[in-house]
């Protein structure tokens, strides 16, 4: 999509701190990051949201997660992180280009949901 900015950045019109990329995917540091370590993993295929996909996109969405899991361990976050996929307005889904979160450092999560 050509308003897409997550689109822009998959094909490099728009630069961003990468740090993967392969013919499906890129992970970039977010330029916003809520914690020491908020890595962004995308497809390069334009998909509005995780509500989008379709089966066929299974072995992309686990490529996506395994990949980014991996990127965060890397990056310092060896004893946990959190996974984070913002779907729609009630979701409160700002870009919309699914998009998986990866978020963590020395204990700086607050606790997902008051119990």
């Amino acid at each position: 999509m050509s308003d897409c900015i997550f689109c822009k950045i998959a094909s490099g019109a728009i630069p961003a701190k990468k740090v993967f990329e392969d013919d499906d995917m890129v992970v970039f540091h977010d330029i916003n990051p809520v914690a020491p370590v908020h890595l962004l993993a995308i497809p390069k295929q334009h998909i509005a949201s995780l509500a989008d996909t379709r089966p066929e996109d299974a072995l992309l969405m686990g490529k996506l997660l395994q990949t980014g899991s991996r990127l965060a361990i890397e990056h310092g976050c060896t004893d946990g992180f959190r996974t984070l996929v913002n779907t729609g307005r009630v979701g409160r889904q700002e870009v919309y280009h699914l998009h998986i979160h990866f978020v963590g450092g020395p204990d700086v999560l607050p606790p997902m949901l008051k119990r």
